[in-house]
């Protein structure tokens, strides 16, 4: 068996004890009620158990943060004009949208119309010509009648719908 020399056995002893008391003092991790969690750096043992955390055992948990919100950006395209300084929008900026606005509205309520008056011209007031097997099956006819008249409502409540909107928006 080899000696070794005693100042060495004290740096291997102290080595030793560095080791051990770093694992005694290993960074715990503690959750608190409301899933907030702390280091053993950031809360001390007397300051979880006042708050009712509890040591989680096993791998550390890690957080990463997520981007930081813009400011100022009120929509997703960096292209709209930025607010004046009180909040608001300039005014030239909001007739520009409102006109757009209108001008989709009503191209949009053009062709609900259309879509509309190509239904009730194919619902034929209820009698609308039988497809292919309709004429055996009387059923399926009536079935088809029912879904038109609702898909016509449906339409309607639409247009209705869009009409509402465009009077939110001033004429030109």
């Amino acid at each position: 068996m080899t000696t070794l020399p005693r100042s060495n056995l004290l740096r291997a002893l102290s080595g030793v004890l560095l080791c051990a008391s770093g694992v005694a003092h290993a960074d715990v991790t503690y959750k608190c009620p409301h899933n907030n969690y702390y280091n053993s750096n950031t809360i001390s043992a007397k300051e979880a158990k006042d708050k009712g955390c509890t040591v989680l055992e096993g791998s550390p948990i890690t957080v990463i943060q997520g981007p930081k919100p813009r400011s100022g950006a009120s929509g997703a395209s960096g292209a709209s004009p930025a607010p004046t300084g009180n909040g608001r929008i300039d005014p030239a900026d909001q007739r520009a949208r409102d006109s757009d606005a209108r001008r989709i509205l009503e191209s949009e309520l053009k062709r609900e119309e259309d879509r509309l008056a190509a239904m009730k011209t194919e619902y034929n007031n209820g009698q609308p010509d039988r497809q292919g097997a309709e004429s055996r099956n009387f059923q399926k006819y009536l079935d088809r009648v029912a879904e038109m008249k609702t898909a016509i409502a449906r339409k309607e409540g639409d247009i209705a719908a869009l009409k509402r909107e465009l009077q939110k928006y001033p004429s030109q």
